[in-house]
């Protein structure tokens, strides 16, 4: 059996963390077995450097800033690669298009977004959790980091979202009940198993 890339995609606050691990865990009790990957990811010395500028302890132009995130996902190249390989299923909270939406949506090349993230295992299904900028900022009011708190920035990031899920993606309306979020997202992932 061939394993699936499943990538979540969309605004801070749209339930991928949520999305994603309710789809881990449905997909494990029918005897799949589940990797769950949240990118960036912290824990690495790029993620632990994405965090600084996050915070705003360290200050890096648009394009520096998207090639540190897709450097913490080629971090996780190999062992994407081997789990597809195994049969396994993948499960992203967040992957290559969230560098194409907030990459662009600074005034960056979406083809060049594109084309550094080429060498990565492509998603098999993308998913995305689709809200307006006003309902991820009424889901979390503090805390926000610099990327949070532009919401001319985010409404950018969604309206390249939404063209890029022209390209086949699932688009899910997630300005709803988690609940009928997941059952949208299992009618998506479904089919493909």
């Amino acid at each position: 059996m061939t394993g699936l890339l499943i990538a979540f995609e969309g605004l801070d606050q749209s339930g991928k963390q949520t999305q994603a691990e309710l789809l881990r865990e449905r997909l494990a009790a029918r005897g799949h077995t589940v990797q769950f990957l949240s990118f960036p990811d912290y824990k690495t010395v790029i993620g632990e450097e994405i965090g600084r500028a996050l915070r705003g302890e360290r200050q890096y132009t648009p394009d520096v800033m998207q090639l540190l995130y897709v450097a913490n996902r080629y971090e996780w190249k190999q062992e994407i690669a081997a789990a597809r390989d195994r049969g396994e299923i993948v499960v992203c909270d967040r992957y290559l298009a969230s560098s194409v939406a907030y990459g662009e949506a600074q005034g960056l090349e979406a083809a060049w977004l594109v084309a550094i993230q080429r060498y990565l295992p492509q998603p098999d299904i993308t998913i995305l959790l689709d809200i307006p900028p006003d309902v991820s900022a009424r889901r979390k009011r503090d805390g926000r980091d610099r990327y949070e708190q532009d919401f001319a920035l985010l409404a950018r990031v969604r309206d390249s979202y939404l063209r890029q899920a022209q390209g086949g993606w699932a688009r899910v309306d997630a300005d709803r009940d988690r609940d009928a979020v997941a059952a949208d997202v299992w009618a998506a992932v479904s089919p493909k198993l």
